[in-house]
């Protein structure tokens, strides 16, 4: 056997390597089975495979929160408590191969409709976990000490995964040696806006991992119009997909002939507003027990972002989604998209991907312990991340099979 197949076969992990008495059966067993065979290919020893599908089943049978501790009571209590500490805090594994080998393997066994990046957010009591500060969410209106990451999911109608993360760090943190020592934060992390933040998150992915182009989704209602249409424009710009919420406040010029009698720019609530008699029903799906149908109205108008004269020839068309539902105010959400030649009932269904990946956070990703993450390492806070990542995975494949039949 030559050198290279024998590293081959020494990293694929034994069925005694990823069999513990725990309470993961049935289907989530298979699943957990095949997925745990890849994803720990590049961690270079066998202990460290060995704690890592350790702490992935830890994390899907635990109960409560997923700190340390608690992990380490289901897998033998105090006694691998520290090692468990040092495998997530300090060891020497790079979580970056292991979140592409799980976009990889959720790719080929449910491929995405399209990639939602979503923001979370996770509040903290005090001031050492990394990355955390007081800040303004618009959403809520109140300002919260936490922590902020965007996700990159992998999402479809039956089901969504978590495949990559990008904690945002402010210039407080960034400039701050001591913390950034105490943190182990690498040098190559610098300063960077929220919005492109999101967009790193993505784009960050793509260029090396040999995904799949599919559009983009972000639910950007929480940002400014300024912020929503530079998202857009740098998106469109890289010659991605995308299809984002915006605030009504987003200016806009129509070029679309339906709308002949509108002229320079207008707000999107505007511009849909008189897009009324445009609208048209169309039929989805709820991500909720039972997957009820449901009828929305939507209309779609062409226009373009704003922009000085010499960069004109840049802009191109975009498509302006209004969202709306029987009985209340019109518009109800407003989406922008270069995807102009899209019809508006896939555009909505796009759309309500949203949904699926918010449902899917709640009931999933938090009984994991996405958030649950104590420590100030920033090495620490992406490994765990990635894990609850993947044992999200486990319990989300498990339930396809159903939901795909809920479809039919």
């Amino acid at each position: 056997m030559s050198s290279a197949a024998a590293l081959h076969t020494d990293n694929r992990l034994s069925d005694e390597q990823h069999r513990l008495p725990l309470d993961v059966s049935g289907v989530e067993d298979i699943v957990l089975g095949e997925l745990g065979s890849r994803l720990f290919l590049s961690l270079p020893r066998s202990d460290q495979r060995r704690r890592g599908m350790n702490y992935l089943q830890a994390l899907i049978a635990a109960e409560g929160r997923k700190s340390i501790r608690n992990i380490a009571a289901v897998l033998g209590g105090s006694a691998t408590e520290q090692s468990l500490h040092h495998f997530v805090a300090s060891s020497t594994w790079g979580w970056k191969p292991v979140r592409r080998a799980l976009a990889e393997h959720v790719v080929r066994v449910a491929p995405p409709q399209a990639w939602v990046v979503r923001s979370m957010v996770i509040p903290k009591a005090g001031e050492n976990s990394v990355g955390v500060e007081r800040q303004f969410l618009p959403y809520t209106g109140q300002v919260l000490n936490a922590q902020y990451a965007v996700g990159v999911w992998a999402a479809s109608e039956t089901g969504s995964f978590p495949v990559n993360w990008r904690l945002h760090l402010s210039d407080a943190w960034l400039e701050d040696g001591a913390r950034r020592l105490q943190a182990s934060i690498p040098d190559t992390v610098a300063s960077e806006s929220l919005a492109d933040c999101a967009h790193e998150a993505y784009l960050g992915m793509m260029r090396s991992w040999g995904l799949p182009d599919r559009p983009v989704v972000l639910d950007g209602h929480a940002t400014d119009a300024a912020d929503a249409a530079a998202t857009v424009r740098s998106y469109h710009a890289a010659g991605v997909q995308v299809l984002a919420r915006v605030p009504g406040s987003t200016r806009l010029e129509v070029t679309d002939p339906l709308l002949r009698g509108r002229s320079g720019t207008s707000t999107a609530h505007q511009i849909m507003a008189a897009a009324r008699d445009l609208r048209r029903p169309v039929a989805w799906r709820a991500h909720r027990p039972g997957r009820p149908a449901r009828r929305s109205l939507v209309a779609a108008v062409r226009t373009r972002i704003p922009s000085p004269a010499r960069l004109a020839r840049r802009r191109g068309d975009l498509m302006l989604l209004g969202v709306g539902e029987h009985g209340r105010g019109w518009p109800g959400e407003l989406w922008l998209t270069n995807m102009t030649d899209t019809p508006a009932a896939e555009l909505l269904r796009l759309t309500r991907l949203v949904d699926r990946v918010d449902h899917d956070f709640r009931e999933i990703a938090e009984r994991v312990g996405i958030r649950d993450y104590t420590g100030r390492s920033f090495a620490g806070w992406h490994r765990h991340v990635t894990l609850a990542s993947a044992a999200h995975t486990v319990i989300a494949l498990s339930r396809v099979g159903d939901e795909a039949r809920a479809l039919c």
